[in-house]
């Protein structure tokens, strides 16, 4: 077993919290230490609730003791994103505008992981309104890597992200647009999983039709994605979408074999997305992995010509829908880079919305193609590793200037206007001992399958076993 409560996944805590253990106050009493003596440094917790906390761990405790049949999370503890709403608890989304803001109900994903057993700490930081791969706002201030707390721990779950490598949770609940759960998830080391549309519901008065944005789980290791996809997976009568997965499909075994898988590899998605070198040379070294387990692995590609367009103009018309009203009213209290992007979906036009949806199809279409021949999109994460937490985003790539904020998030970009499920997982460090992350697709609605292959490369690298050196957590420090 591991050397302390936080060091335990999520799997083996909710087991030891049944098997009575460990009691769900003693880990809410780690859970809260690991904050005292880590949140100091990298500023991943930013709303806490310890009295009511400790009201729902004693709750916990005394269900255990009644002898009831027990949730899959019972006693579990656990701070949420701040973009999620939660219940009489603040939820600021990382702007002045909603400093005071206090939910009445909670985000279903927030809801399902209550019914599920968890114990709600607390909130983690985001950028303002999620915007952006980097975690920073004017309320809270910046979130930084636990691996090395002068820089970017990534966002938009950022927070998220933080808490999970730095053991003051087992796994956490995130959203991604443009790569919220999977940049964070490179640059901090953990797992990150942006599931197929609707797998995880997103209700909403606004567009219940909405595709691009998800909701989703980090973790440290790929048995706790899977856990939480088991408790927050489901339909929901408020999102229209017929095909879901059901929360059984995430409860059967994550063992799989890998002998014959068709495995598609680029560094550059076929049109040039600039990635620092080290970065794509670890991870071409990386594809060995797959290799010893019996994949085929080849350089191939969907053609990603549109996705940029497709997800510019698909991100702009969301903002402008969801966030247009606050801006208007409040516009002064907002970062530029998210009025830009209002003022890019309000200017959208009728034709450009027609050939948003015609390039949609066309990507829809090489997707099909590309999955016709291979099981398995592999790409780098991020283009750049985690860079200094000053900054409000990399002002190049590879020598490549970043014209936008969005520049440098484009290989979670490119992925997200396919509509795919897509994983990151730990691959490895730098020669600095930073964490790079290895990104992979499935087709559509084969979620739990893209678990298991990525469970796989997992289980022979051990790579997110490896903990960050953070003053007075006692854990093992990084190797350079």
């Amino acid at each position: 077993m591991p050397g302390t409560i936080g060091d335990l996944s999520a799997v083996e805590l909710t087991a030891a919290i049944r098997n009575r253990t460990v009691s769900a106050r003693e880990a809410l009493a780690d859970h809260l230490d690991r904050i005292a003596a880590v949140n100091p440094v990298i500023n991943a917790v930013v709303t806490l609730d310890t009295e009511g906390a400790e009201a729902r761990a004693l709750a916990a405790d005394q269900l255990t003791a009644s002898g009831a049949e027990l949730p899959p999370l019972h006693g579990l503890p656990m701070t949420h994103k701040d973009t999620n709403n939660t219940a009489g608890m603040r939820t600021t989304q990382g702007s002045l505008t909603l400093q005071d803001f206090v939910p009445d109900a909670d985000d279903l994903i927030v809801a399902r992981l209550k019914a599920a057993g968890v114990v709600s700490t607390g909130k983690s930081n985001v950028p303002e309104f999620g915007a952006g791969s980097h975690t920073f706002n004017e309320l809270f201030g910046t979130t930084t890597n636990p691996y090395a707390p002068t820089l970017s721990a990534g966002g938009s779950s950022g927070g998220v992200a933080a808490a999970v490598a730095a053991r003051i949770q087992s796994i956490g609940d995130g959203s991604d647009m443009g790569g919220s759960l999977r940049i964070p998830a490179s640059f901090c080391n953990v797992v990150g999983f942006r599931p197929s549309m609707a797998v995880i519901p997103m209700p909403s008065d606004l567009n219940a039709y909405a595709w691009l944005g998800r909701t989703g789980p980090m973790a440290r290791c790929v048995e706790d994605i899977a856990l939480f996809m088991s408790v927050t997976a489901g339909k929901d009568p408020r999102v229209p979408y017929p095909q879901v997965l059901e929360p059984e499909v995430f409860r059967v075994g994550l063992e799989t074999d890998m002998r014959g898988v068709r495995i598609g590899w680029s560094r550059d998605f076929g049109i040039g997305v600039p990635v620092e070198p080290e970065i794509a040379e670890h991870l071409e070294r990386q594809l060995a992995v797959f290799e010893d387990l019996g994949a085929i692995v080849e350089e191939a590609t969907p053609d990603f010509s549109e996705a940029d367009l497709v997800f510019g103009n698909t991100r702009a018309l969301d903002f402008a829908a969801g966030l247009g009203p606050i801006v208007e009213r409040s516009g002064h209290l907002i970062k530029p880079e998210v009025r830009w992007n209002v003022a890019k979906g309000q200017a959208l036009t009728a034709q450009d919305v027609i050939e948003t949806t015609a390039a949609r199809t066309r990507l829809e279409l090489s997707v099909q193609g590309f999955f016709g021949r291979y099981d398995l999109f592999a790409s780098p994460c991020a283009q750049v590793l985690p860079f200094d937490a000053s900054l409000r985003h990399p002002a190049e790539v590879a020598g490549v200037p970043s014209m936008t904020y969005l520049d440098w998030m484009r290989s979670a970009c490119l992925l997200s206007a396919t509509g795919l499920p897509v994983l990151s997982v730990p691959a490895g460090f730098s020669t600095e001992g930073l964490p790079i992350g290895l990104q992979l697709a499935g087709n559509h609605y084969t979620d739990m399958q893209l678990l298991r292959w990525g469970r796989a490369f997992e289980q022979q690298t051990g790579y997110a076993a490896v903990a960050p050196a953070l003053a007075g957590t006692g854990v093992t420090p990084m190797p350079a």
